[in-house]
């Protein structure tokens, strides 16, 4: 299935939530193959834990090995920086926009 998908996520986003994540996340990637482009927006997000992360860079692992890319769109400078300090944003592709998440196929996309 080639295309775009997109995962909103809204409100707090800990270790509490981890399962419907979860359970999001499983269905993101279930179908993808080659060339699909799967987007998880954190704009929506409240609070985003080190649990959360965890499972999104999980996410981006299974997504490449199916040919499959991921990117995080997130335009919350506060949240962008802590992606920077965690340094998540070097193993996952973070964009300002969802329409970012398909300008630039040739981008080093995770």
């Amino acid at each position: 299935m080639a295309g775009n998908v997109v995962l909103a996520l809204d409100g707090t986003v800990d270790l509490a939530s981890l399962p419907h994540l979860h359970a999001a996340c499983q269905r993101l990637v279930r179908d993808v193959g080659p060339g699909t482009r799967l987007a998880v927006d954190v704009d929506g997000a409240v609070v985003l834990d080190d649990a959360a992360l965890g499972l999104l860079l999980g996410v981006a692992a299974t997504a490449r090995s199916s040919g499959a890319r991921l990117r995080v769109v997130c335009s919350d400078g506060r949240l962008r920086s802590r992606l920077a300090a965690t340094r998540f944003d070097r193993a996952v592709d973070v964009v300002a926009s969802l329409s970012d998440t398909v300008a630039d196929g040739s981008a080093g996309l995770s």
